[in-house]
């Protein structure tokens, strides 16, 4: 397969929050990350707009995202 991504990504395991319509979130996981995105693991991707805020819990670091690929339960974000 080929790689596609202009930076390589680091396998991770933390919880995030997705923010959007400045009001509630959806819990996910971030799977892997970099400088550029992530990987996040999601319950369900209905719902979820293209551009969003993307909250990284234990650092609390947070980051806006747009939505580079999806699947039935994991988003792929650039960061912008």
């Amino acid at each position: 397969m080929e790689e596609r991504r202009k930076k390589s990504r680091h396998r991770t395991l933390k919880t995030g929050a997705i923010t959007f319509n400045h009001g509630g979130g959806v819990d996910c996981i971030v799977r892997n990350l970099s400088d550029a995105g992530a990987c996040l693991e999601i319950e369900s991707p209905v719902g979820i707009p293209d551009t969003f805020m993307l909250l990284i819990k234990p650092e609390r670091i947070q980051r806006t995202c747009h939505i580079a690929w999806r699947t039935a339960r994991r988003i792929g974000v650039d960061f912008v």
